[in-house]
């Protein structure tokens, strides 16, 4: 049985270094820019989202002093998280966890989801997933 009934699906987290030459990349790829770029204070990174074509990505980029990505990106992992609305973020969380899920942020408001909670858990497989409250 599926932890994941009523989850929808948001977006691919990029780790990058540079967020304009990953949107050229992107660009070339038929993805635009979707808004404007936004910093999360309490992750540490700068993020910018583009649309266009299937699946939705998220570019983040450390901020200054951050290393949040430097695992990834020393490892030359650019696939960072898939993201995935829930209804009942805490219910998720708590079915994750029985799954040996590995929570990694606590919920805490997400900076472009108008104050929704997000959180972080690290799947048995090693997968980083973020949990956006509907």
């Amino acid at each position: 049985m599926s932890v994941f009934e009523g989850l929808c699906f948001h977006h691919v987290g990029v780790a990058c270094k540079d967020l304009d030459r990953e949107e050229e990349m992107f660009s070339l790829l038929g993805y635009s820019r979707e808004g404007e770029d936004f910093f999360d204070p309490i992750q540490c990174v700068r993020c910018r989202f583009l649309a266009g074509q299937h699946p939705r990505l998220e570019l983040l980029v450390a901020g200054k002093g951050s290393g949040v990505l430097s695992s990834w990106l020393n490892a030359g992992v650019k696939l960072y998280h898939l993201a995935y609305e829930t209804r009942d973020l805490d219910a998720t969380i708590a079915k994750l966890r029985e799954r040996n899920a590995k929570l990694m942020v606590a919920p805490v408001p997400g900076t472009c989801y108008d104050g929704r909670r997000i959180a972080f858990l690290v799947l048995s497989n090693r997968l980083m997933v973020e949990l956006i409250e509907k």
